[in-house]
């Protein structure tokens, strides 16, 4: 199923040179980073990557998701965070590569497990890149 925007609010552009051993830029300047494959993908490891990218966005974006959901629901936020690791490896038997992630979400305030692992299944709705992988490429969530 295709997720439609109903109304485009921003559009962030990025512009990469030279792919996973080059640069890439935002049009504004306000990103303008190396990118070098990791060292366990055979690169010098000296600069950051994609995964590392998709990670940070993924991990700041479901954090406002969850404290979007926490405050919705009258719950304890403050002190939360968001880690997120993407994982990268061969499928279809080699003939391409794939992505997983596994979000890791801390809510001291939170003392009830029940009630933290709902507002992370709520948060998982309404994050936008959770709609965007979601049936693409595994999610794990897990609350810590």
């Amino acid at each position: 199923m295709t997720i439609a925007v109903e109304k485009v609010l921003y559009t962030a552009r990025a512009t990469a040179h030279g792919g996973r051993d080059g640069k890439v830029a935002t049009d504004d300047g306000k990103l303008d980073v190396l990118v070098v494959p990791s060292a366990e993908m055979g690169g010098s490891g000296n600069g950051t990557n994609p995964e590392q990218l998709f990670a940070a966005g993924y991990a700041a974006c479901f954090h406002s998701a969850l404290k979007l959901v926490a405050r919705k629901a009258r719950q304890d936020s403050d002190g939360s965070t968001v880690t997120a690791q993407v994982g990268i490896g061969p499928i279809n038997g080699g003939a391409g590569y794939g992505l997983e992630v596994v979000l890791e979400v801390s809510l001291p305030g939170i003392d009830d497990r029940a009630a933290a692992e709902e507002l992370v299944a709520k948060a998982h709705e309404v994050c936008p890149y959770s709609n965007a992988t979601r049936g693409n490429i595994k999610v794990d969530l897990k609350v810590a």
